[in-house]
């Protein structure tokens, strides 16, 4: 019997190559991948789980798509080895990740993990130490095998039990992505569209948004967090937060991730952004949101603004005159 692997896959360059260079060697490799609700290919239609599936296709190998939720924002409200510069608790992460990978491991009888890190390529989560740290924390000591730095490494298990022959791996090192562009070349990998990652949880705008949410808000669900990728938000009391479209399609998707709850508004005869509501309601809430989104309308003056619970059937549309506020205000709540 052939021996069993499990391969993180993202769909990028070095996971991508970790498997190729496996594959090479006759190993089985089933692959994991996981659909973060920060990640930023994933916001799109076409994301990273396209491009793993599509990579596991093109090698005729198997995978497995992992969604993460709740639990895992609950990693990033309180991670136990800290953040990078933003709000990126990578350590954290990767070992919630080879946890899962254990499990599977053992589900299908694989003998070891494979991924696609390089040592010193991300300053918080390839160090030496902290993959020590990786390694610990997910019980996986000794059996996570990184073929593009393996050589940089005390050979894993597999290698000492000849499952794996070590001299065919590699030892690339830093940020540079010379050598694993050669290597695709060698290896006739010619499709790689991600190749460094795109965490949201590394941009400064997405970690503005994020830190007030986890200030103003106990517990913080999927759509919170889908929310925040899209429109202009302003968090216009500590109870209340206030989202506008910047372009149809956005105020389409407003209108998808509404609440039951949750107010939405219009212009009635301009146009204009739709706005959303969450939070408290109170008459001075209410007032506030209409003249934040009549402040993005193409009309002057007094404004008519139309607003309704997402749930229309329990709440008729209401209306309200308001002028839009001043830039000043606009900018004092913005997030």
């Amino acid at each position: 019997m052939k021996t069993k692997a499990v391969a993180l896959l993202s769909g990028g360059l070095d996971s991508t190559l970790a498997v190729k260079v496996m594959l090479d060697q006759g190993i089985d490799v089933y692959c994991l991948n996981f659909i973060s609700p920060f990640c930023r290919c994933t916001s799109q239609r076409k994301g990273c789980v396209s491009e793993a599936k599509k990579v596991a296709e093109n090698f005729g190998i198997e995978i497995k798509v992992i969604p993460v939720g709740t639990e895992y924002i609950d990693i990033v409200r309180n991670p136990k080895y800290g953040y990078g510069r933003n709000l990126n608790p990578c350590v954290d992460c990767r070992i919630f990740m080879h946890k899962i990978a254990k499990e599977y491991m053992h589900q299908i009888g694989a003998s070891f993990i494979i991924t696609g890190e390089v040592l010193a390529q991300r300053p918080m989560s390839q160090r030496r130490d902290t993959l020590r740290v990786i390694e610990r924390e997910s019980g996986l000591t000794g059996y996570v095998l990184r073929p593009l730095s393996a050589k940089l490494f005390e050979p894993t298990i597999p290698e000492k039990e000849g499952l794996v022959d070590r001299e065919k791996l590699l030892r690339i090192s830093g940020r540079s992505r010379k050598e694993q562009i050669a290597l695709a070349r060698e290896l006739n990998v010619d499709d790689y569209p991600c190749p460094a990652g795109g965490c949201l949880l590394t941009d400064v705008n997405f970690v503005r948004r994020l830190k007030d949410l986890f200030e103003h808000q106990d517990k913080v669900t999927i759509n919170d967090i889908n929310l925040l990728k899209i429109g202009r938000h302003f968090r216009i009391s500590p109870a209340a937060k206030f989202i506008t479209g910047r372009m149809e399609t956005e105020n389409s998707l407003l209108t998808s991730l509404a609440k039951p709850s949750d107010f939405l508004f219009t212009a009635r005869d301009y146009k204009g952004p739709v706005g959303l509501l969450r939070g408290e309601g109170s008459e001075e809430i209410v007032r506030l949101g209409a003249q934040i989104n009549a402040r993005y309308c193409d009309a002057e003056g007094e404004i008519l603004m139309l607003y309704w619970e997402k749930d229309s059937n329990k709440s008729p549309k209401k209306e309200i005159i308001v002028s839009s506020l001043n830039d000043v205000l606009v900018r004092e709540y913005m997030l």
